[in-house]
């Protein structure tokens, strides 16, 4: 197996859109057949937040998610949760994740879906750094430039 943890490939499943999903979905067999086991439902969870990034946790409000539970036709169980209000998304996550965990069939769709969508978030993720470096203000520069140092 790849060495991508479950942690990590839920993670990139979760970034990803119900098309993203479908359209990787396309270059590989069907998935399994499947008993959902809980939803999938909606819901609401605390976002919690530091200032600075490690200054005391403190509520910073609720957001919604989706979440789902599956047994595929293996016997294996899937889970999936997403930002938002979604069904199928998360009810597709389960299923890949359920999909996932089978030493035999994890190589095909870690390469056909998981690693596409994490290269694809990776540079969509790049670009949007180097967006915002170019917007960063250097006071080091500007006091330079007007003279403050000896």
């Amino acid at each position: 197996m790849p060495d991508m943890s479950r942690a990590a490939w839920l993670g990139v499943l979760a970034r990803a859109t119900c098309a993203e999903l479908a359209a990787c979905l396309a270059a590989v067999p069907p998935l399994a057949g499947f008993v959902r086991l809980r939803g999938p439902e909606i819901g609401m969870s605390m976002v919690r937040g530091r200032i600075g990034g490690g200054g005391p946790p403190f509520n910073l409000g609720e957001m919604t998610i989706a979440r789902c539970s599956i047994r595929d036709e293996a016997g294996r169980i899937g889970h999936g949760y997403a930002a938002g209000r979604d069904r199928d998304l998360v009810e597709l996550i389960a299923r890949l994740d359920a999909v996932l965990q089978d030493e035999a069939l994890h190589p095909l769709y870690h390469e056909a879906v998981v690693a596409p969508l994490a290269a694809a978030q990776t540079a969509r993720r790049a670009a949007a750094e180097a967006r915002a470096a170019a917007t960063e203000v250097r006071f080091f520069t500007l006091s330079t430039m007007r003279g403050d140092l000896p």
